[in-house]
């Protein structure tokens, strides 16, 4: 196949229009409505990722102030507000960070996770493989049981309070929200900070979700996240798919072959004097 040329100026000016470069977001429903649009992005910008992020499209492009009187930081007001109102998905999964999800793009993610369909007993499994680490099925266990806990209460109510316990703690959530099995619902005024943020399990708070999932293949559900993230982006390579989803070549391979096959995507990009391929949209390099 002959590589075609993309023009980093249109890559550019695509991913100013998808990232509000141009548009900035002032109000908290312009925000509930972008990440419709986009169908997820993070919450802050991650350099090493490109996607659109909340904190971009409010404060422009330009790294996160560490000044907490910063304009840009209503974001995090925005975010806090909205926990456990159901108007967007918040927790960290992809690659572990602040992702935000539109609800309809939900069970997608939901349907390429290890939940299926019996959230007070799929854990065992994974626990049984060696999946799921102690810390993470004794969390999941205490939410199970407690019902949504503060991160202070939390970690007491696990046993899990000394200064060694930190680490393992914090991979614990990690890993849980990564696996669409507990969420931040709220804050609450707890811990030194007065700040802290109260965890559920997924399956309460959103308890139609399995069932929503329930009729979405893995092999469509890889293909809609895809197609969406090239949407945001423009462009991108294969391993940057991967490594943002976190799945092997062959699944990424397959997602963006289908892609190609229906005229969404173009494969065999090259960009500028990269010695890579690239995968565009269609029609950015028509």
């Amino acid at each position: 196949m002959t590589a075609v040329s993309l023009n980093p100026e249109a890559l550019r000016a695509c991913r100013s229009e998808t990232y509000r470069l141009c548009r900035p977001i002032t109000r908290r429903e312009e925000a509930i409505a972008f990440v419709q649009e986009r169908g997820f992005i993070y919450f802050w910008p991650i350099k090493e990722a490109p996607l659109p992020s909340l904190w971009t499209a409010v404060a422009g492009d330009r790294p996160v102030a560490d000044a907490h009187d910063d304009p840009g930081h209503i974001t995090w007001a925005w975010k806090d507000d909205l926990l456990g109102k159901r108007v967007w998905y918040y927790a960290k999964v992809l690659r572990r960070r602040a992702t935000i999800i539109a609800l309809d793009v939900l069970p997608c993610f939901y349907a390429l996770s290890e939940n299926y369909g019996e959230p007070e007993k799929d854990y065992l499994l994974q626990y049984d493989e060696g999946r799921l680490s102690f810390e993470a099925k004794t969390i999941y266990e205490t939410l199970l049981t407690q019902g949504p806990l503060d991160t202070i209460s939390l970690r007491k109510l696990a046993h899990m309070t000394s200064q060694a316990s930190d680490s393992p703690f914090n991979r614990a959530l990690e890993t849980l929200q990564a696996d669409f099995k507990i969420l931040p619902i709220g804050v609450a005024e707890a811990g030194a900070w007065k700040y802290a943020f109260i965890y559920e399990c997924v399956h309460r708070h959103y308890p139609g979700l399995a069932e929503q999932a329930r009729p979405i293949r893995q092999a469509e559900a890889r293909r809609r996240l895809v197609e969406l993230y090239l949407r945001s982006v423009g462009a991108a390579r294969p391993r940057d798919v991967g490594t943002l989803f976190g799945w092997p070549p062959r699944d990424v391979t397959d997602a963006l072959q289908a892609l190609v096959r229906a005229g969404i995507a173009r494969a065999g990009v090259r960009l500028a004097d990269a010695s890579d391929e690239w995968v565009a949209l269609a029609e950015l390099v028509e």
